[in-house]
């Protein structure tokens, strides 16, 4: 069970759990009433790294006191040696997130290029998250180029012949692709698992910065097939050398000494983020170039850079590990690291902080290119800290919001009928605070639509939980400030700053009543957007607010509401195409999922079911005489008894 009160508020408990833990090499965790971790650390001395946090916490940073406030228990994990040490930091860090170790932010703007290796034939895709579902999958990134990024994955899917869709096109044969020898025919395994992975494998070299490696492992394979005279197999590795030729042409930058692969790491940073760059060179050639987020607050350049260095190799496979690092900054535990990275590697790694001369000048040049992306988005922080204080002043807020959340209904004449709830945070998208809504109401139906019940429905769902609190007595103004309690979600307080409608003085109306039952009117701040003049309703107000078109605040209204109409309309043609791929056999008894997927299989029509006799139905595979008749019945109700066998009654004595 987790400790309930903190450490710092009982020294004899304190001091006891110090003396336990081992003047030993390890990792150590620090974790919080809630039993959540709130720090993972490692050190070669775990008892002096540990105490070091309660003996002289006035030469901590700010950031730290605030965490050692906060712990209630402290467990450890000893190792044999520092650098395991540090690989267990790593994995533990990575799998449990804690919210004083995320030094580098979840930065959506990078991309990253995914191969599903734990799979039977692994998906190769550009993603934005980095969500290992299994430890075999790999994440290639964060790439800075994303254009380049597309442009390489395009050439690589047609210079091998890889899967091209997520989901076969035909159940029963393979597609075009297979055709003209872009696909291997994985829907039908035309090919087998292991030949796919070493298809893959190839593939993976090209982003693995081994293009030049690749090169000469295929011409050495042209070679021994033309050698073997199996000129066809030779024609297909030419074309795909050629490919490579072309893929590796836009890799203009290279350096005098070409014998030499090298990552070369700088930063650029303001008072609170450190943008990290990050230039892979092999073999003289610029072949990737990869960006950081980091939290720079409380911390040295060197040690940014040494979490950037533990989180990027960690993620690697040991080819990919260069035998030189450069770095801007020195590093606080060069040593460890030099010693982490072989034992990676297998071989020698170098890391050095030049001062002069070639190295030097490289190390100018990445920093060059992380102070752009720091300016970049230094600019776009402030755009967005523009436009929701112009916001602020249009609806005559006391602060800036920074939770504003936007709703929008979307339907066909009343069918599929929809909502929408998206969250901007600070100006941005927050996608985790995204929701959608199924329309409940029995009155919007196929014929019949009803927005401003829709949205009426919507704000009763969304707003239920708070209007309870209230009505049990609880202070709002007070959960709002202290983060809400029980009724936060994912760790941030749900509650919106804004609430903006799509729509004009009906929809908002509708909104307001909603909310008068709930008794929640005072409580929060509501607008509408019109679509058709882009003007701004407020509750009780009959004309629209003085605004301009090309205003910040309006403008960010506008990004919400375009952001909950594309989210609804998505998940409304959604459910649209789910509703019209179910089989009208799905109204049928007895037939589930599997057999209608065998029936369609076997007859390949609905059509071809519906004139089938009886004697063709139970021929069918996983259809007896019973479900022949139950379908042979659905499709004719009127001669449901035509297949019977006639009964005939004894003729009558009197006849």
């Amino acid at each position: 069970m987790a400790a309930t009160e903190t450490l710092l508020t009982h020294p004899e408990r304190l001091e006891r759990r110090l003396k336990e833990i081992p003047p030993e090499p390890g990792c150590y965790l620090m974790r919080d009433r809630e039993d959540r971790i709130l720090y993972v650390g490692k050190s070669k001395s775990l008892r002096s790294r540990v105490r070091s946090y309660f003996r002289h916490r006035n030469d901590l940073s700010p950031r730290i006191r605030l965490m050692t406030r906060q712990v209630c228990e402290i467990e450890f994990i000893v190792t044999d040696s520092e650098a395991e040490a540090l690989v267990l930091e790593s994995n533990l860090i990575k799998n449990h997130q804690p919210h004083f170790n995320v030094l580098l932010k979840d930065d959506k703007k990078y991309p990253y290029l995914c191969i599903t290796w734990s799979e039977p034939y692994p998906r190769i895709f550009i993603t934005r998250r980095r969500r290992f579902r299994s430890p075999l999958d790999r994440f290639y990134g964060p790439y800075v180029d994303v254009g380049l990024l597309r442009r390489t994955l395009f050439l690589v899917k047609r210079v091998f012949p890889l899967r091209q869709r997520p989901r076969p096109l035909y159940a029963d044969r393979t597609c075009l692709n297979y055709s003209i020898g872009r696909c291997p025919g994985v829907c039908q395994q035309k090919v087998s698992s292991d030949d796919y992975h070493h298809t893959l494998r190839k593939v993976a070299m090209v982003f693995q910065g081994r293009s030049d490696e690749l090169q000469t492992l295929l011409s050495e394979q042209m070679t021994r097939y033309a050698e073997r005279l199996d000129y066809e197999s030779a024609a297909k590795i030419r074309d795909q050398l050629q490919g490579l030729d072309q893929l590796t042409a836009d890799q203009k930058m290279s350096l005098p000494d070409s014998s030499v692969s090298r990552d070369v790491l700088a930063l650029a940073s303001d008072d609170r983020v450190a943008s990290v760059q990050l230039f892979q060179m092999r073999a003289g050639k610029l072949v990737g170039r990869l960006a950081y987020t980091a939290d720079a607050q409380d911390l040295e350049p060197g040690q940014v850079l040494q979490r950037v260095i533990e989180e990027h190799y960690s993620q690697v496979e040991a080819v990919e590990v260069p035998p030189e690092l450069l770095v801007q900054h020195p590093i606080p535990q060069h040593q460890l690291m030099e010693e982490w990275l072989a034992e990676q590697r297998e071989r020698k790694v170098v890391i050095q902080c030049p001062q002069r001369r070639q190295k030097a000048d490289l190390i100018e040049l990445v920093q060059r290119n992380a102070e752009f992306e720091l300016l970049r988005a230094q600019q776009g922080q402030e755009q967005q800290a523009m436009a929701t204080e112009d916001l602020a002043q249009l609806l005559e807020l006391q602060t800036p919001p920074r939770r504003i959340e936007g709703y929008d209904i979307s339907h066909i004449q009343g069918s599929d009928a929809v909502a929408s709830q998206v969250v901007f945070i600070d100006g941005l998208p927050a996608k985790q605070h995204y929701r959608k809504y199924k329309i409940r109401s029995s009155s919007i139906r196929a014929g019949h639509s009803d927005d401003f019940m829709a949205m009426a429905e919507i704000m009763r769902r969304r707003f239920r939980r708070w209007a309870l609190v209230k009505a049990e007595g609880g202070d709002l103004a007070a959960l709002r400030k202290t983060g809400g309690s029980a009724l936060q979600t994912d760790g941030l307080n749900d509650w919106p700053d804004v609430v903006m409608i799509d729509g004009g003085k009906g929809q908002l109306s509708a909104v307001m009543e909603a909310l008068r039952e709930l008794d929640l009117v005072e409580d929060l701040h509501v607008c509408s957007l019109a679509k058709q003049r882009e003007e701004i309703f407020l509750p009780g107000e009959s004309e629209p607010l003085e605004s301009e078109p090309d205003q910040l605040g309006v403008a960010l209204l506008r990004r919400l509401r375009d952001e909950a109409h594309r989210f609804a309309v998505s998940f409304h043609r959604q459910q649209r195409g789910q509703r019209m791929k179910r089989s009208r056999l799905s109204d049928i008894p007895g037939l589930g999922p599997k057999r209608i997927r065998e029936l369609l299989s076997h007859f390949h029509s609905i059509d071809a079911i519906q004139l089938a006799s009886l004697e063709q139905l139970t021929a069918a595979p996983g259809v007896g005489p019973g479900m022949a008749e139950q379908i042979r019945a659905y499709f004719h109700p009127d001669h449901s008894d035509d297949n019977l066998p006639e009964q005939h009654s004894d003729p009558s004595p009197n006849a």
